[in-house]
């Protein structure tokens, strides 16, 4: 009994200085990001967005977006991509094998007809049915490629790389409304740094509230649905105060699927998106870090504090769960698979800061959060709950927690106006103080189902997500 209570003690000690730990880190990571975001601001007037827009000799870049079985609403969906005010680009449907008239209603709305086309399958990829361009001169920007379904958003991407005939290319959802200059504000990088870009990203926002009209955002609404509020504030946590830290540190991870802007000589180099991963978006981006690093290649990803993407958020608890049991599947699945690099000098920032962070402050922290409890039931029953300890640990965890997102949405009313209701910006605040009861549980038990799976090498699957669809939500 005397051992198992000094184990205890032991891990009191133990959670005390791993909590100063966690602190400690985000406090200097948000005042990174701010330094980052002010200095992004300063110099946003180096090179203006409406110059890019008006050149005719700015680079190409191409929209790849995967369908799968969106009938209802890829026609307004494929209008909306084909609205970017950019000069140079093209938009790459890659119909993943749809099993319902998804391809039929894009030929009749469109005027498609099959062409014969030069596919290079410089990255292998599933069987490619066909080509298809319109007749119609005002959809010249449009290209549909019909593939073989394989169940895997990454083989249909890897596709449309394969028939871009752009340099740079964006990796977004079909579904997802991108903000008029989003092109534009991504190219940026790519055309400002005198070090190669890999990558660059932005801030995704949850759609599901807000109102929309002829395939952009008409009005924003904080959402009314349980989960979609919480998605909210997590993304405006992660992409403000984590990614433009990291960005400024050169240690990004993670681009998200929704919206990407990507070097595609590089991706073709590491073999394009891998077919085998759960979390497809953070694999190829450390692949391509670790890639450069062995060639011993300076390079950047960067990171724009702008709100250029809206998402549909799961809404339903069951898709939430599936959705979040992925995510946590894949950044375990992900640090295993990159592992090597962990603290080498060889691999710069990546080995030396950015995995680290996410073993010790992104994987471990539901795992800790368990071992957390069950020491603390020990402690009841056996030896006499230390209360004051306990206390203290817990506020401590508590309070920063709640400062770390009201700094988070501070930064994002103060660069975006994101909110102009009262209401909204009230409601927002008021589930500042709930999160860590109501929705942290339920992200922490996904994320210890999402490595249960991993180490137990359960049959990986993506699973559906349905979507409500923006039509329902359109301004009138």
């Amino acid at each position: 009994m005397k051992t198992l209570e000094n184990i205890v003690q032991g891990m009191e000690g133990f959670f005390g200085v791993y909590s100063i730990f966690y602190i400690l880190i985000y406090l200097a990571l948000g005042i990174i990001s701010f330094v980052e975001i002010r200095k992004y601001y300063a110099a946003s007037k180096f090179l203006n967005k409406d110059i890019v827009i008006k050149s005719n000799n700015t680079a190409g870049v191409s929209i790849i977006a995967p369908a799968f079985n969106e009938g209802k609403t890829i026609v307004s969906n494929v209008k909306s991509l084909l609205s970017q005010e950019y000069p140079k680009f093209e938009v790459v449907i890659v119909n993943d094998g749809s099993s319902d008239d998804t391809l039929e209603k894009l030929i009749a709305e469109f005027e498609l007809v099959k062409v014969d086309f030069f596919y290079q399958e410089r990255i292998k990829a599933a069987v490619v049915r066909g080509h298809y361009k319109s007749t119609n001169p005002i959809y010249n920007k449009l290209l549909v490629v019909d593939k073989v379904n394989v169940k895997s958003k990454a083989d249909a991407v890897n596709v449309g790389v394969n028939s871009a005939k752009h340099s740079l290319f964006v990796c977004t959802d079909v579904d997802c409304i991108l903000r008029k200059d989003a092109l534009a504000m991504l190219v940026k990088p790519f055309i400002e740094s005198e070090t190669k870009v890999l990558a660059s990203g932005a801030a995704i926002r949850i759609s599901n509230s807000c109102e929309f009209k002829e395939g952009m955002l008409y009005k924003s609404h904080y959402p009314k649905n349980f989960f979609a509020r919480f998605q909210e504030l997590e993304y405006i946590r992660s992409f403000l105060y984590g990614r433009m830290a990291w960005s400024r540190l050169n240690g990004l991870l993670l681009v998200s699927g929704a919206l990407g802007m990507f070097d595609k000589n590089t991706v073709i180099e590491v073999g394009g998106y891998r077919e085998d991963s759960l979390g497809e978006d953070m694999e190829l981006v450390t692949r391509m870090r670790e890639h450069m690093h062995e060639k011993k290649e300076k390079f950047k990803i960067i990171y724009i504090p702008e709100s250029l993407c809206w998402t549909e958020g799961p809404s339903d608890k069951t898709i939430f769960l599936r959705q979040r049991v992925r995510w946590a599947r894949g950044l375990a699945q992900n640090l295993w698979m990159h592992r090597k690099m962990l603290f080498r000098p060889k691999y710069g920032t990546t080995g030396m800061m950015a995995l680290p962070y996410f073993v010790l402050c992104e994987f471990l922290v539901p795992i800790l959060e368990l071992v957390g409890i069950v020491f603390v039931l020990l402690d009841l029953f056996f030896f006499g709950l230390n209360t004051q300890f306990l206390l203290i640990v817990t506020s401590s965890v508590y309070l920063f927690y709640t400062f770390v997102t009201l700094i988070s949405i501070y930064l994002d009313q103060l660069t975006y106006k994101q909110y102009s209701s009262i209401k909204d910006i009230f409601t927002l605040l008021l589930m500042v103080f709930f999160e860590p009861f109501l929705y942290h549980p339920i992200t922490t038990y996904a994320s210890l189902k999402g490595y249960y799976f991993f180490l137990m090498k359960k049959e990986k699957k993506w699973g559906e997500m349905t979507r409500t669809g923006f039509n329902e939500s359109i301004a009138r």
